[in-house]
């Protein structure tokens, strides 16, 4: 088989991560809360210290690049605004507002996981908690006719 031909792994990833994410409620859901999730993930890791956020955001962006480089470079343009809203906000806000976020959009993570009746993909592949944010992201490349 020509090796061209064959599925990459991000392709593989993504389908596997929309086996559960077919119900249009709760891909709306997905869509909103999956930013806040990453946004809040980053609010927490700068509270700790903005090194903190700056580092794991590195990180995920050089899994990202050996996924997709469209793709990292997607995630690094949202990395860098999220960190600049982090950035501005004052300081003693960040932890308690990233927090109540986080919550807020984990139950509705699960609300819409429970309208789509199945569990999500992290509960089979922790790599699904880094590739959710790809899926949101997929909507809008194909959207916007993007390749990735």
């Amino acid at each position: 088989m020509n090796p061209s031909s064959q599925p990459r792994n991000i392709d593989i990833l993504l389908a596997r991560y929309a086996e559960s994410h077919r119900n249009h409620t709760n891909e709306i859901i997905h869509f909103v809360c999956i930013p806040l999730i990453v946004l809040s993930l980053l609010g927490i890791l700068w509270a700790i210290h903005p090194v903190v956020a700056v580092a794991t955001t590195l990180a995920s962006l050089y899994y990202y690049t050996k996924l997709s480089r469209q793709f990292a470079l997607g995630m690094g343009v949202m990395s860098a605004v999220m960190l600049g809203i982090l950035a501005i906000m004052p300081e003693y806000t960040v932890l308690p507002v990233s927090i109540a976020i986080f919550v807020v959009a984990w139950i509705g993570q699960f609300i819409g996981h429970k309208i789509e009746g199945k569990k999500p993909s992290f509960f089979e592949d922790l790599r699904f908690l880094l590739i959710g944010p790809l899926f949101v992201l997929s909507f809008l490349y194909r959207r916007l006719n993007f390749a990735y």
